[in-house]
C-alpha cells in the first residue's frame, strides 16, 4: 500500500495532553494523525502533567515563541512532608519531616511567592547548558550552575476549601497558579516546602490556560482517534472534520497590536521591505512586534500575513506566511521569495 504524502496544512491544537507521554511525543502523533508536514508543540509539559498544549501545524510553527512567551495557569496538587530530586512523585526521596502547619501559616509562605520574583529552575528541567538539557546533566550525577531567572507569579491560591490545618506524615493540598512565562511550577512548591520546613513535591499538575485559548477547545487523542475511526468506517478520510479543529495561525500572536495595510503596503512587506505607515499609538524608538494584515477590499475582510517590527512610523517585516498560504493575496508577491 503506498505511503499517504505529508499534507500542508496550518493552525494550532489544543491537546489536552494526557498522564505519561512527553509533549514531543504527543506533537509527533500529532502530526502523524493530521498527516502534516510541519509541527511543533508550544512549551514542555512534563510526562507526569497534563492538560493544555498548543501543537502547531504548518505555518503556524513560525509564531510558537509567542505562545512559549505567553502567560500560563496551572492547578496542581502538592504533597507536603517529602521533598524529591526532580521535585515531583518522579523523583527519588530526599527527605521527610513532620508536616503541621495551620492555613494561615500557608497562605503567608505562598505570598512570599507571589508577585515578581526570583526562580533557580530545576536541575531536572529541559533549560540547556553549554548546548545540553539540564537534565542530562542531572542523570549522570553532575552539578552545573544555575541561574536564578525573574517571573511572575499573578495569583497563588488554595483549592480546597474546607482545609483549616495540615498535620500528619504526608499532606496532599490542591492549588491554583497563574504565572509568567518560564515559570517552573516543580520549583515553585519545592520553594514553597522549604520555607514551610517540611519539604514539598507535586504529585498532579494539569495546565489548564495557555495565553487567552479556551479550554472548551481542547481535544484528547481519544476524541481524535474516534474521529479517524469513524471516518474510516464510512470509506472516507477524516482530514476535513479534524482540520476544523484548528485554531487560525493568528491566535497565537493574538496578544499584539495589530496594524491593517492595504495591497500596495502589504506587496512591499512581503517583498522584504520597510515601509512608512500611520502611526499606531507605537510612537517608539524601540522595536515592537505587531501583526500584521492586508485588506481585500472589503473593510470586513481581511488576511493574516505575518509579524513585523515598528519603530515611529516605520513597519518592518520579521516572519511571515508564506503567500502559498493566502490564497486571496496569493498573487502578492512571488512564491520563491520564500524559499
Amino acid at each position: 500500500m503506498p505511503r499517504r504524502s505529508k499534507r500542508d496544512v496550518s493552525g494550532i491544537l489544543l491537546l489536552n495532553k494526557p498522564q505519561g507521554i512527553t509533549s514531543n511525543d504527543a506533537m509527533i502523533r500529532i502530526r502523524g494523525i493530521f498527516h502534516a508536514q510541519k509541527a511543533g508543540h508550544t512549551g514542555a509539559l512534563d510526562p507526569l502533567a497534563t492538560g493544555m498544549l498548543p501543537i502547531c501545524l504548518g505555518e503556524a510553527t513560525k509564531f510558537a515563541q509567542f505562545l512559549l512567551d505567553s502567560d500560563k495557569e496551572y492547578e496542581v496538587t502538592a504533597r507536603f512532608g517529602q521533598r524529591t530530586t526532580t521535585s515531583d512523585a518522579e523523583g527519588e526521596l530526599v527527605s521527610s519531616s513532620p508536616v503541621s502547619f495551620t492555613k494561615a501559616v500557608l497562605l503567608e509562605a505562598m505570598a512570599k511567592l507571589t508577585g515578581t520574583i526570583e526562580q533557580v529552575p530545576s536541575i531536572y528541567s529541559a533549560l540547556k547548558y553549554q548546548g545540553r538539557p539540564y537534565y542530562e546533566y542531572a542523570r549522570k550525577g553532575i552539578d552545573i550552575p544555575r541561574e536564578a531567572r525573574t517571573i511572575t507569579i499573578y495569583s497563588f491560591s488554595i483549592e480546597d476549601e474546607d482545609f483549616d490545618r495540615a498535620e500528619g506524615d504526608i499532606f496532599d493540598i490542591r492549588m491554583k497558579v497563574s504565572c509568567s512565562k518560564g515559570t517552573y511550577i516543580r520549583s515553585l512548591i519545592d520553594d514553597l516546602g522549604e520555607i514551610l520546613g517540611c519539604g514539598a513535591h507535586v504529585v498532579r499538575l494539569n495546565r489548564t490556560r495557555v495565553s487567552t485559548y479556551p479550554v472548551e477547545r481542547m481535544v484528547s487523542f481519544e476524541d481524535l482517534n474516534a474521529i479517524v475511526d469513524r471516518a474510516h468506517s464510512e470509506g472516507q478520510t477524516a482530514f476535513s472534520v479534524l482540520d476544523s479543529l484548528l485554531l487560525p495561525v493568528d491566535t497565537a500572536v493574538s496578544a499584539l497590536p495589530e496594524i491593517v495595510l492595504d495591497e500596495v503596503q502589504g506587496k512591499d512587506i512581503m517583498m522584504g521591505k520597510r515601509i512608512k505607515v500611520t502611526p499606531v499609538n507605537m510612537l517608539t524608538s524601540d522595536l515592537q512586534p505587531i501583526r500584521i494584515y492586508v485588506s481585500l477590499g472589503d473593510a470586513a475582510e481581511r488576511r493574516f500575513i505575518g509579524v513585523g517590527e515598528i519603530r515611529y512610523d516605520h513597519l518592518a517585516p520579521k516572519r511571515l506566511i508564506s503567500t502559498a498560504k493566502l490564497d486571496d493575496v496569493a498573487e502578492l508577491v512571488p512564491e520563491e521569495i520564500f524559499e
